[in-house]
């Protein structure tokens, strides 16, 4: 197939490129950026600068690609600017979409995220509610909602990306955090999943039905069981507690649906996870 690759410098996108190009694909990768491209080159992808928020550039760039299907794996988080990428997910999106139907491109794969569930105890699974009080909720609702436009628009709700070049990293930005002693050991949910495993589902999505799909490892954490574990890994002191009258928030979330449709996390657990970083 001819993959259309939204975000192909990106955390996910450069990892998928060489599975995508492994399974036979011919992929043309986007970056907003001129000195990205060998990097997109090397990869075994072909660049394409386009900036996904100028409507007409990127109808233009779709309908010279091509493609059977789109990726899209566009962010804006590395400088934690979250209004950037909220603006992303809404208006970028929104012109990828139509794009696509100008285009005639029935297929889409994109990145959504597995942490915006309304709270609970029970594993949260595609058909729960979302937490519209939640900040993320106006730009992950216009993804979702403008991907559902096309036929077969599948959405990958991520969990936590964890692994070389994330916020996870031993130079990331949450392991500053924790370096600095500002997180603490708390009831709150998180449900992770490697980013390898994150590029292997958008590889995998390519032949799956339409609708939400929850990519996360095996073993939902509370910040009290996973915090300790990776603390150890990075070699920082384990951080304090947040108090025993401390909230739960957020939910573990479920994988039994991306289970069922073949996808299978290597790395299982965030133990192993955070135990291999290098």
């Amino acid at each position: 197939m001819k993959i259309f690759l939204a975000g192909a410098t990106g955390v996910i996108g450069r990892r998928l490129i060489p599975l995508l190009v492994q399974a036979g694909h011919e992929v043309a990768g986007t970056t907003r950026r001129e000195e990205r491209t060998g990097s997109v080159t090397e990869l075994g992808a072909a660049p394409v600068v386009v900036d996904v928020l100028d409507a007409a550039a990127i109808r233009e760039a779709v309908a010279d690609a091509r493609p059977d299907a789109i990726v899209h794996q566009l962010t804006d988080l590395s400088g934690e600017d979250f209004e950037a990428n909220s603006q992303l997910r809404i208006q970028g999106t929104r012109n990828l979409v139509d794009a696509a139907k100008a285009a005639g491109v029935e297929t889409m794969i994109a990145q959504s995220i597995a942490w915006l569930y309304v709270p609970g105890e029970t594993p949260a699974t595609e058909t729960d509610a979302l937490d519209a009080s939640l900040p993320p909720y106006a730009g992950i609702a216009a993804l979702e909602n403008a991907v559902a436009e096309l036929e077969r628009g599948v959405v990958l709700r991520y969990g936590a990306l964890y692994g070389p070049g994330t916020w996870y990293a031993p130079d990331g930005a949450i392991a500053q955090r924790v370096k600095a002693g500002s997180l603490r050991l708390a009831p709150a949910w998180t449900s992770f999943v490697h980013a390898d495993d994150a590029a292997a589902a958008a590889l995998a999505a390519l032949d799956w039905p339409a609708g939400p799909v929850n990519i996360v490892d095996d073993e939902p954490a509370t910040t009290a069981e996973w915090l300790p574990v990776y603390s150890a890994a990075l070699g920082a002191p384990t951080p304090g507690s947040a108090g025993k009258h401390a909230a739960t928030t957020g939910r573990p979330v479920s994988n039994a649906k991306a289970l069922g449709l073949g996808w299978k996390p290597r790395t299982p657990s965030w133990r192993t996870g955070f135990a291999d970083m290098k």
